[in-house]
């Protein structure tokens, strides 16, 4: 049983970087694995694939996020000839570092309105098909995945397609929210991925920029300790628990990540020299 603790990106995290020109290897020095999100707002060049995986230990890994035509947040037609060349693509550039054994998953968020619906659950299966054998995690953001009707059979389902059910931490906000579910539906992985909890940001109301404000949220002692309790009940269920912390927005993610490792009593083997080990 392993855990394993990262963040979204490895721009934006200032305390842990010492070189803005070795920002991922400062990162890397910390954390076995980043969450790569910026292959959900443009397949990234095959250049910078090479790069990243010649810039990281050869046990450090990336949740890739699926690129946004995937997961509905935009028409594929815009771009691409057929559903079938999109995913293509999206596989074919991300195959050296699947082959380099260095994607932990490749993370699909649905956007608020991919609802539970007969059309929808075909797409999953379709996503499934395309992705051929490759480790999908699948997060949702409509609540009709996990109503009182329909939140076994989502989980049923997920666990028969080898779906990696994403467990959240997030506000309860009335439209773009899931409840937290601590269920693993993969034995191989369970992915935690959490946002903060600051409301009226999560809400996306009033707000000048809600992209930039919906993560601003500082993780207290006891909710990190919250969390603690449940890697370890998931760690029995599977073989690694990955916690992603994607409070990005005011710069708390890797503190709150260091003292979740605290807590956990975990270290990291072979991650990247730190600049001051070098002496």
């Amino acid at each position: 049983m392993m855990i394993t603790i990262g963040l979204t990106g490895w721009g934006d995290h200032p305390t842990i970087t010492l070189e803005n020109s070795k920002k991922l290897e400062n990162y890397s020095s910390y954390f076995p694995v980043v969450e790569l999100d910026t292959s959900f707002y443009a397949i990234p060049p095959q250049k910078n694939i090479s790069s990243w995986i010649e810039k990281t230990p050869e046990a450090f890994q990336f949740i890739p996020k699926a690129y946004k035509a995937m997961t509905q947040h935009k028409e594929w037609i815009e771009e691409f000839s057929s559903i079938e060349q999109m995913f293509e693509i999206f596989n074919k550039t991300f195959e050296p570092m699947v082959v380099s054994n260095k994607v932990k998953a490749f993370l699909f968020q649905f956007p608020p309105y991919f609802d539970c619906t007969k059309q929808n659950v075909a797409y999953l299966r379709r996503v499934r098909e395309l992705m051929k054998d490759l480790p999908v995690a699948i997060e949702f953001r409509s609540q009709s995945w996990f109503t009182e009707q329909n939140k076994e059979k989502t989980l049923d389902f997920l666990l028969q397609q080898h779906f990696i059910n994403v467990i959240v931490d997030q506000p309860q906000t009335p439209n773009n929210s899931v409840p937290t579910i601590p269920l693993s539906t993969n034995d191989t992985l369970a992915i935690y991925r959490l946002h903060g909890r600051n409301y009226e940001g999560w809400l996306g109301e009033s707000l000048n920029d809600w992209r930039a404000e919906r993560t601003l949220y500082n993780y207290k002692k006891e909710e990190l300790v919250e969390f603690a309790t449940t890697v370890e009940t998931l760690e029995s269920k599977t073989q690694e628990v990955c916690v992603i912390f994607n409070n990005n927005s005011g710069g708390h993610a890797a503190q709150n990540a260091f003292s979740l490792q605290d807590i956990l009593d975990i270290s990291f083997e072979n991650l990247s020299p730190r600049q001051l080990d070098l002496f």
